[in-house]
């Protein structure tokens, strides 16, 4: 190449430089021709050429370079093939992970929740009513305050049932006055009729007296002791023990009979009714525990037990009514409060729990990503209950407590990877690469 080059340039300067060598070896005749020519006839010579010299040069340049990459082709080749393998070592990332991209798989119980709220009321309340009439002496609860069963919570006025009682005993009295006559002719008409003095029918009279007068006794002692009934219906006392949510008379009122005066609530024991849509309660069975909270205490758990289950669905909604009986011994809840939480429909033992996220399908089986070594394995599990709402389902094989595991599928991260793990976890990888990624979360598919 570079002989080609100085070629052209020798054979290019030749050429401009043969005009002027010319006229030397002409004769004398022609050179007197030529020297009568007109002076307007000597720009018909070559010009000449100003880009040469340049053109010169670079050619110059062009072929130094070609000839040093020829000359040095051989040296470079042996240090490709390390080139590519240090390119390669540096494309092979270590995925730092975050504490949200592992979990350390615990063993604990799982159970599956059905959500349910409703309102709280009172699995026992009376209304407390007056079965005589009287006017209202006086009142000693209001609302708010604690009674016991049997407790005196307001008087009416006894006069006229103390008198009706008087009354009662006197028509008694005299009843068994009458009895007491009766008997006694009943006696004599049995010594004449013995004596044949009276016929059968006159001592059968007598002894029929006697009967009537029996039963007199009998009913006036009857009307006595429901004088003495009403005179203690003027004493109202608690039916139940409980908490007075409500008083609908104040003293110096009048009654009348069945007139409401209080109403007490058992809030020891309340009920929680829930609704409950009629597709989940095949699930529901009497027994099974309940969990929910309610407004005003602090993130605090409630707990109780189904105790009943409506059999028909409520009208427009097509949920029915479960009733979760719930002890309340200290009176903390109250009625009409609003519950909301879970029923639990079934518990299994303890077993290792992954989240839902770590478990993906691979050639047909439920595997996790295990971190072991500071590398990425593929474990195929065993599966069992799950808990859609935690988002966790437990391994029944293929994995132990206390193992390390990818919370979610990441990008990039497969069987193999070098991971790193967060600081705390105790994780023994070590980092060989030398570059450093963070983990990208790759959202889990349907």
């Amino acid at each position: 190449m570079l002989s080609c080059a100085w070629g052209s340039i020798l054979r290019g300067r030749t050429e401009h430089v043969r005009p002027l060598s010319g006229p030397r070896k002409r004769n004398k005749k022609n050179t007197m021709k030529i020297e009568t020519l007109p002076l307007s006839s000597t720009p018909a010579a070559r010009p000449k050429r100003r880009y040469a010299p340049a053109i010169g040069v670079a050619i110059l340049v062009l072929a130094g370079a070609g000839g040093y990459a020829f000359t040095h082709r051989d040296a470079t080749a042996p240090a490709k093939p390390v080139a590519q393998a240090a390119a390669k070592a540096e494309k092979e990332p270590v995925h730092e992970l975050s504490r949200r991209d592992v979990a350390v798989i615990e063993a604990r119980p799982l159970a599956v929740t059905l959500p349910l709220n409703g309102s709280l009321s009172p699995l026992s309340q009376a209304t407390v009513k007056s079965k005589v009439s009287g006017v209202i002496l006086a009142t000693s609860v209001q609302e708010g305050m604690d009674v016991k069963a049997g407790q005196v919570i307001a008087r009416l006025d006894d006069a006229e049932a103390r008198a009706r009682v008087a009354q009662q005993q006197a028509a008694l009295a005299d009843a068994g006055a009458r009895l007491a006559l009766a008997k006694k002719n009943m006696a004599n008409s049995a010594a004449l009729l013995k004596q044949n003095y009276i016929a059968q029918n006159a001592f059968d009279t007598m002894a029929n007296n006697v009967d009537l007068a029996q039963a007199a006794v009998d009913s006036a002692r009857a009307q006595l002791e429901l004088a003495r009934i009403a005179l203690a219906d003027t004493v109202i006392h608690a039916p139940l023990s409980g908490v007075v949510s409500k008083r609908h008379a104040q003293a110096g009122e009048k009654l009348a009979p069945d007139s409401p005066v209080f109403t007490i609530v058992d809030l020891k024991h309340l009920t929680l009714d829930a609704r409950v849509p009629a597709n989940d309660i095949p699930r529901v069975k009497v027994g099974q525990d309940a969990q929910f909270k309610v407004d005003g205490f602090d993130g605090r758990s409630f707990s109780g037990k189904v105790a009943r289950i409506n059999p028909a669905t409520e009208a427009g909604s097509r949920a029915m009514i479960v009733y979760i009986s719930v002890d309340n011994p200290d009176g903390l809840l109250r009625a009409g409060m609003y519950g909301k939480g879970t029923l639990t429909t079934e518990k299994s033992a303890a077993h290792p729990l992954l989240p839902l996220g770590a478990v993906q399908q691979e050639a047909g089986r439920d595997v996790v990503y295990r971190v072991d070594g500071g590398k990425v394995v593929a474990q195929p599990v065993k599966l069992g209950l799950k808990n859609e709402d935690l988002g966790l389902v437990e391994a029944l094989d293929g994995v132990d407590a206390g193992a390390t595991v990818m919370a979610l599928k990441l990008d990039g991260v497969k069987p193999g990877s070098p991971v790193k793990l967060p600081e705390g976890l105790g994780s023994k990888a070590q980092a060989t690469g030398t570059e450093t990624i963070a983990a990208a979360p790759h959202d889990k598919k349907g």
